[in-house]
Order: structure tokens, then C-alpha cells, then sequence
């Protein structure tokens, strides 16, 4: 895989990145809609997705750097991906809320107790307060993850196919000699 189209993925991927973080900052400080726990860790791995995607394009990496960072962002993207679907589960389900964790007075449990209201969310992360062609927000963040997840996937199965044509270590593969 030539280096310009490993950047030029990157590239693209760090600009849809950068305007799904824009729209969901836009939606919080200009709509009012204030996002639940779900929604702040969606954020976080689409600003580790980012950074990653930028980092990649401006060092533009060669095989072995691209096979990091698209495994890396593959990785941001899928965790994204999970909490957006557990989002959207729990909108489309009827939800039942969860019971609050009772004081412990450990320390440990207290942050066990945190932990799993985060993740499993709350009654906020079930409520659909925008929609935007009959989808909601966490349903239009799925559709983003499975999108960039394609094209890292795809950026991922492009290297594997050329290091079997060419290599790592430069030799000629195995693959190459049977079709002379």
C-alpha cells in the first residue's frame, strides 16, 4: 500500500472525526442537550479515534506504523461502536431503571458502584431527546462507528493484502512465486 493512500485514508477519517466531535459539542453548548454517561465515553473514544487518525497522518507511517495506528483506531472505533449499541438497546427496549448502588462505606466498592453506573447507564442514556430523520443521536453515532470502522477495516485488509503480494522483510511471498 502506497504511503499517500494510508494517509489520504487517515486524512479522511481524522476530518469525519473531527465533525462528529464538532456536531455533538455543537448539539450540547448551542441545543442544550446535555449528554448522559454513554454519551461522554462515546466522545472520549471518538477523540482517542482523532488523535490517533491525526497522529497517523502527519507522521504517515510506513507498513508496520500503519498496521499500529488502524489497529489502534479499529480498537477506539469498536469500543465506540459497543457503547453507542448499548445506547441504542436501551432505547429501543423497554427500559426499566436501574437501582442505585447503596453507600458501602469500602472505598472499593464505592468505585465498583460507579463503574457500573457509568456503563450500564442510567435513565438519562435511555431517553431520546433529539432526533434528526427518525433517528436518534446515539443510533446517528452507531451508523459514524460502523462507517469509520469499514474504512479502517478496509485500510487494515489493504495492508494484509500487500504484504502478501510484497512482504515486511521485502522478500517475495510465497503468493507471488506461484503466479511466475
Amino acid at each position: 500500500m502506497s504511503l499517500a493512500s494510508s494517509r489520504f485514508l487517515f486524512l479522511m477519517a481524522s476530518i469525519a472525526a473531527a465533525l462528529a466531535l464538532g456536531i455533538s459539542t455543537y448539539l450540547e453548548y448551542s441545543v442544550g442537550l446535555a449528554p448522559c454517561s454513554l454519551c461522554v465515553l462515546q466522545r472520549l473514544c471518538l477523540m482517542l479515534f482523532l488523535v490517533n487518525s491525526l497522529v497517523a497522518c502527519v507522521q504517515g507511517p510506513g507498513q508496520r506504523g500503519t498496521l499500529f495506528y488502524g489497529t489502534a483506531g479499529l480498537v477506539f472505533v469498536a469500543g465506540g461502536m459497543t457503547l453507542a449499541w448499548r445506547q441504542v438497546l436501551m432505547q429501543s427496549d423497554s427500559f426499566e431503571p436501574f437501582a442505585d448502588c447503596v453507600a458501602q462505606p469500602k472505598l472499593m466498592d464505592s468505585w465498583w458502584c460507579a463503574l457500573h453506573r457509568i456503563f450500564d447507564g442510567t435513565v438519562d442514556c435511555a431517553n431520546i431527546t433529539w432526533t434528526l430523520f427518525d433517528m436518534s443521536i446515539p443510533e446517528w453515532s452507531l451508523l459514524f462507528f460502523l462507517a469509520v470502522s469499514s474504512v479502517m477495516t478496509y485500510l487494515l485488509l489493504r495492508l494484509a493484502w500487500s504484504a502478501l503480494v510484497q512482504p515486511l522483510s521485502g522478500e517475495t511471498s510465497q503468493l507471488v512465486r506461484a503466479v511466475d
